[in-house]
């Protein structure tokens, strides 16, 4: 009975976290400063949330009798922290290819949706929202056209549970215009030319097709057959789906934009190193960028050591949307990184203020959700976390967490394993 007992319990608290349980009575958060992000900072305020929506926020809110309160005195609320560009969810370490579902085989897959091959169950969406990033965009990669992305807000049983909004962006990686001569390049400098017209000629047919499938579409009576792809693909050419094109370079990001203006189609640019060498032309466009990471070193030996640090506030101070990335080279499991992204952003220029809403509100209102998070705003959905202090600055914790109004359990597989060693410890300090 002891040997079963002992099974159990081991079950039990290595199992997987539950996701949380709607409430049906109001909750107000009591008594903490309360940053809304899209309006004043409110000392000693009240949230209030009533069917996982805010139904209001301020100094002066009537709190209902029967409702759930939770003090925050000396506490912080902020909304939901939001990556705007990850493979959280599909892929969980990056050495096993087993584990890695962000891409398909093939040049050209619009067809791809990214949110249906969510794993609810990685150990990597625990860990991330410890860490106060419950919102996150999750990528497909793979080829030229990688397909269409989803939002996901980072709880729920299922992944139509962590769905928030389906086909956000159409993902294109867009190839190299000049050659990359280094010691890892095992192409010469004409057969890297060769596979980049190779590679555009290939996009543009696509578009071409997608175009003549848009057509045929139009004549009564059709009876040319369904394509997958190509049905995907209209969003895109009636600019109601953006592009998301993946490009670092002054040259890539100058032909994306090109290359959009001739489809007619509308366009986000991540990645972004050289975004600010191409300000006018991204501000002519309103072409908003997603930094894809803060931390990185730089692309070129002639640039100065800190100029990925400054790259948001440059864009800052020539008005271009934008917002910070967390996940960068390093993946899914570096998306808990996200606040120290922006931090290192704050800590180079970029003021305070800003680098709060390039995690929050900005991803939502480029990726078109912010009429539902990214502020602490009447009518939005109670995606927000509580803190002990900047959720910017490293030794702040994150005390609780809530998405739709449901409390988040936020145990991981870091918290087990720090608790499960400081236990050895323990034992060997009796023992000495």
């Amino acid at each position: 009975m002891s040997l079963y007992f002992f099974l159990l319990v081991s079950t039990v608290t290595a199992a997987p976290e539950i996701p949380g349980e709607a409430v049906k009575q109001p909750m107000a958060i009591v008594g903490g400063t309360i940053h809304t992000v899209s309006g004043k900072t409110i000392e000693n305020g009240t949230l209030l949330v009533r069917n996982g929506k805010i139904v209001a926020v301020g100094k002066k809110v009537k709190v209902p009798a029967k409702a759930i309160t939770i003090d925050a005195n000396g506490k912080s609320v902020y909304p939901g922290l939001f990556d705007a560009y990850t493979d959280i969810g599909l892929v969980e370490i990056n050495a096993v290819r087993a584990t890695r579902d962000q891409s398909e085989v093939g040049q050209i897959n619009p067809s791809v949706k990214s949110w249906v091959s969510v794993n609810p169950d990685s150990e990597i969406i625990p860990v991330t929202r410890s860490n106060g990033v419950l919102l996150a965009l999750t990528a497909p990669a793979g080829g030229l056209i990688s397909g269409k992305s989803g939002v996901i807000q980072l709880d729920g049983w299922t992944f139509e549970d962590l769905t928030m909004k389906q086909g956000v962006g159409m993902h294109v990686d867009w190839p190299n215009m000049s050659p990359v001569i280094d010691w890892e390049s095992d192409k010469s400098a004409k057969d890297q030319m060769e596979a980049r017209d190779k590679a555009l000629q290939t996009l543009r047919r696509a578009f071409d097709d997608a175009r003549a499938y848009q057509k045929a579409q139009t004549v009564q009576d059709s009876a040319h057959a369904r394509d997958a792809r190509w049905e995907a693909m209209l969003p895109v050419l009636d600019r109601s789906l953006p592009l998301i094109v993946e490009a670092e370079d002054m040259q890539q990001i100058q032909a994306a934009v090109a290359f959009a203006e001739q489809q007619n189609a509308k366009l986000i640019i991540y990645g972004g190193y050289d975004a600010p060498l191409c300000s006018e032309l991204l501000k002519k466009h309103d072409v908003p960028v997603i930094i894809g990471g803060v931390y990185r070193l730089p692309r070129r030996r002639s640039d100065h050591y800190d100029t990925p640090f400054t790259v948001p506030a440059r864009l800052h101070e020539a008005g271009i949307k934008f917002c910070i990335s967390g996940s960068g080279r390093f993946g899914a499991s570096a998306v808990r990184n996200l606040p120290y992204h922006a931090a290192m952003a704050a800590a180079f220029g970029l003021p305070q203020e800003e680098a709060l809403k390039s995690i929050t509100l900005y991803p939502a209102e480029i990726l078109g959700v912010a009429n539902r998070v990214g502020s602490l705003k009447k009518g939005k959905d109670a995606t927000f976390f509580i803190t002990d202090g900047d959720p910017l600055e490293t030794p702040t914790q994150v005390e609780a967490a809530y998405i739709q109004g449901r409390e988040i359990d936020l145990s991981d597989r870091h918290k087990r394993l720090w608790n499960k060693y400081k236990e050895k410890y323990r034992r060997q300090r009796e023992r000495d």
